[in-house]
């Protein structure tokens, strides 16, 4: 059996920590031999957690151990470019969360270091790995439905973030839609080539203080003539809502919410279910895991990466689309920003 491979996670944040448990107790073929984050307290009670056997302040500290073959890069927004570009030059393989950067030029300047270095850039689009979403690109991909015509994707968070987060995200567009963007492109098969967003604060006038919307509606229209929506919302007070319907010429498919059980009650007052799943550590639980494996695998077998730089920079391109229709009050085409 060959040697697992081995790798250093950036960030011990509270995605870091889904990758930390998911690679030390569900992920063959790799190991977590070390874990950095600016916040050294955070790293040392990530790698005492998770039995990782190294932890430090100072991610560059990773990128120079030559034992080190990869890194997950799951630190703040502001330092994913900066952090790929050292990585690839210290010659290692990357996984980063999304964004790559909020803005074009960063993420070419991240892109063009990696392409020169000549090694694996994996972006963290995991919803791409759940099985409900795979289904519906297969049938989508088959031609189970006939001509795809719609796409509609109800994407809505159980709590907003802090103030602070929301400040230095992005927005809604680029840290929340941003998943959206890049599953539309998934499912349909086709570039983007036209958006139009609302948006209105209608949840935490916080929110709209610090310069954003939390809730919003997408109109997309594809380079194949598909229609889609995405409605997005930082607040479902019954839990994380996730859900997706393609309707074509011969039919539709749709992948609605996953619930902690199958159990239905029903009385003489009503029939009803458990609430579902309550956020994204325990609704994608298992896509984060195959999304692992899947950079694993590129490589091991020194294949592409499935979800590489290029798709990342066009979600990025797609979300400022959104910004700037939400800003100007029209219909943006995406080569606009492009």
């Amino acid at each position: 059996m060959p040697a697992p491979l081995r790798i250093g996670l950036i960030g011990a944040g509270r995605i870091g920590q889904v990758h930390a448990e998911t690679i030390t107790r569900r992920v063959k073929g790799a190991t977590l031999v070390a874990v950095a984050d600016v916040n050294e307290a955070a790293a040392r009670a990530c790698a005492d957690q998770y039995g990782i056997a190294r932890a430090t302040g100072d991610p560059h500290a990773l990128l120079e151990d030559p034992a080190i073959q990869a890194v997950l890069i799951c630190s703040s927004t502001n330092t994913h470019a900066p952090l790929i570009k050292a990585a690839a030059q210290a010659g290692k393989h990357i996984f980063c969360e999304k964004p790559i950067a909020l803005d074009l030029a960063a993420i070419d300047r991240a892109l063009c270091a990696v392409a020169k270095a000549g090694v694996k850039l994996q972006i963290g689009f995991n919803r791409r790995f759940d099985a409900n979403f795979q289904r519906i690109r297969r049938a989508v991909e088959a031609g189970e439905i006939g001509e795809p015509h719609i796409l509609h994707i109800i994407s809505r968070d159980p709590a907003p973030p802090p103030i602070e987060y929301v400040k230095v995200s992005g927005g809604l567009f680029l840290d929340m839609a941003i998943h959206d963007f890049d599953m539309a492109r998934f499912l349909i098969g086709s570039e983007i080539e036209e958006v139009y967003a609302l948006g209105a604060v209608r949840v935490d006038p916080a929110i709209g203080a610090a310069g954003d919307v939390d809730t919003a509606v997408t109109l997309l229209r594809f380079a194949n003539g598909v229609l889609g929506t995405i409605d997005n919302s930082r607040r479902a007070v019954y839990g994380y809502d996730q859900r997706a319907e393609v309707f074509g010429s011969r039919g539709a498919i749709a992948a609605n919410n996953n619930y902690p059980n199958n159990v239905v009650i029903s009385d003489a007052g009503a029939v009803r279910r458990d609430l579902p799943l309550n956020f994204f550590m325990q609704r994608y639980i298992e896509s984060y895991q195959r999304e692992i494996e899947a950079f694993v695998q590129a490589i091991v077998q020194d294949q592409p990466a499935p979800v590489d730089g290029e798709d990342g920079r066009i979600a990025v391109v797609i979300g400022l689309a959104a910004k700037r229709s939400l800003a100007e009050g029209r219909p943006v085409r995406v080569k606009e920003v492009a």
